[in-house]
């Protein structure tokens, strides 16, 4: 048996699109699929990852596994078209095939439905027997515990700035209403067992660590134990959290502690009212000063998010923004555009007020408006976040937001510079860019190549 493993990637986040080096971590979807591919097979699996390098057309295999977003949903579909027309047994599983399983099941031979750890290795088995069926989904007993090691190996570790991604929970509990998580996996959360995840750790041999979970601290006892237990390995850590984070002195220390040098933190607005409207009440924007100053005191790096588009939002919102981000030196800004995925509640309210104004996946990305804003138009708010990234990220503005002392200059700095390429190429990244999957052939002309 042959396996190929693909992840198809967005016009700006394809390898050499608006990065000149990729800024990805190493994936762990395909990784932890490939080492739950059964022994007794002997699959040959390779892995292809469009953020790392080009997804190859003529593939040497029997089954093609694609992960799937709603972003890159078109383009999978494409690549499953165009593999099905070669004779290939195509599988379509993550977010979008979850939210959308019907609309997936158009393009692919089987479709996973939820989490696919469990359900994956009995898919290759019915495959072998000749008994596979068109879709799959999580069962109930479902769990993250007891997971071998992802395969690391498959991938070219020349192509990201860690290999060292360690899942430790997953999953979150908060409302928030753009979040497609909750909505295709539901709000139950998952942990491994602390001393699973130690273990991989040490067995990286490595001196970073990244956790690429949604919300590390949404149980805040796992967060203790798991860092805690981190101290001892003098490692240097980064991963995502909530601003409540600032609220629980206790918390920073033991990140302090356990080696933490970088958090994601989704600040998501400069409004009280756009936290509202989105359902994250857990962010209070009068405290993101003080959260700054008190992870910069602990030696704790920033990458804040913010969605613009909320209703309470005019033109004015992308200058005070990215003064505040000035003003309280968060280090690695990074900005988008709100986005209703389909099967949140942000989407099905839009949808109902009849502001849903495109259809096309690939356009839901995150940095594209694919509906009618409330108090500006869709190209005030597309003109509207190209200069907050661009101004974000001159010379000037990068000097100001980290000063002189910064908790790690040596880490903000690399990664600016390569924020401010982003910036300097949003604009190339048009409708016409973005919906172009035209070096995919078409089933129908492989089908006259095949005849000829």
């Amino acid at each position: 048996m042959k396996i190929a493993f693909l992840a198809p990637a967005g016009a700006m986040h394809r390898f050499k699109g608006s990065f000149k080096k990729s800024l990805h971590y190493a994936p762990l979807t395909l990784t932890t699929l490939a080492a739950l591919v059964p022994e007794e097979f002997n699959a040959e699996v390779v892995i292809h990852d469009e953020t790392a390098g080009k997804i190859p057309l003529q593939l040497d295999c029997d089954i093609v596994c694609i992960t799937c977003i709603t972003g890159t949903s078109s383009r999978c579909y494409a690549y499953g078209d165009y593999f099905r027309s070669m004779g290939k047994t195509v599988v379509l599983g993550g977010v979008h095939p979850t939210l959308m399983p019907d609309e997936a099941a158009q393009h692919a031979d089987v479709v996973m439905v939820g989490f696919s750890e469990q359900t994956f290795p009995q898919m290759l088995r019915d495959y072998v027997s000749g008994n596979l069926k068109s879709r799959y989904i999580q069962g109930h007993d479902y769990t993250i515990e007891n997971r071998p090691i992802p395969k690391r190996e498959l991938l070219n570790k020349k192509r990201y700035v860690t290999m060292n991604s360690v899942e430790a929970i997953r999953g979150c509990s908060l409302p928030c209403t753009f979040c497609a998580f909750p909505a295709a996996f539901g709000k139950t959360v998952y942990k491994r067992p602390v001393k699973e995840v130690i273990a991989e750790i040490e067995a990286l041999n490595s001196k970073e660590v990244l956790f690429p979970d949604v919300n590390l601290i949404v149980d805040r006892a796992y967060a203790i134990e798991l860092f805690t237990a981190m101290i001892p390995l003098k490692k240097i850590w980064l991963g995502l959290v909530t601003s409540s984070v600032g609220i629980d002195d206790e918390l920073i220390e033991v990140f302090e502690k356990s080696g933490c040098k970088g958090l994601l933190i989704g600040f998501e607005s400069i409004s009280q009212s756009s936290q509202s409207f989105i359902k994250k009440g857990v962010n209070k924007v009068v405290e993101y000063g003080e959260l700054m100053k008190k992870l910069h005191n602990a030696g704790i790096l920033v990458q804040g998010c913010f969605a613009f588009g909320g209703d309470d939002e005019d033109t004015t919102v992308f200058e005070r923004t990215v003064d505040m981000v000035i003003k309280t030196k968060i280090d690695l800004p990074r900005y988008s555009i709100l986005t209703p995925f389909p099967g949140t509640l942000l989407y099905r309210q839009l949808e109902a007020e009849n502001r849903i104004i495109e259809r096309n996946w690939a356009m839901y990305d995150v940095e594209h408006c694919v509906f009618k804003p409330m108090k500006m138009t869709k190209e005030e708010l597309e003109s509207g976040i190209e200069w907050a990234w661009r101004e974000t990220y001159k010379y000037k503005s990068i000097i100001k937001r980290l000063g002189i002392n910064n908790p790690n200059p040596l880490l903000a700095l690399p990664v600016n510079f390569g924020y401010r390429g982003y910036a300097k190429k949003f604009s190339i990244f048009t409708r016409e860019v973005m919906t172009d999957n035209s070096d995919i052939p078409s089933p129908s002309n492989n089908i006259g190549m095949l005849k000829r």
